[in-house]
């Protein structure tokens, strides 16, 4: 099990996967947006979402868990 989490303080812009979907090394999960540039967050390791911890709009904070993969 793996904790994807936020490296920055940004917001989130749009969530491209959901609980359940199977993910490959290099996925985008989610896209962030800070000063006006967008940044994908990228699956470190294959295997399946098990939770999405943002949704769209929500600001996170450098820690904060953006998804688990299994």
């Amino acid at each position: 099990m793996a904790e994807v989490l936020a490296e920055m303080v940004a917001g989130v812009r749009k969530v491209v996967v959901q609980a359940g979907d199977t993910v490959s090394e290099g996925d985008t999960l989610v896209i962030l947006e800070s000063m006006k540039m967008e940044i994908p967050v990228l699956c470190e390791e294959s295997g399946v979402v098990a939770r999405v911890g943002v949704a769209e709009g929500d600001t996170v904070q450098e820690g904060d868990l953006i998804a688990v993969i299994e």
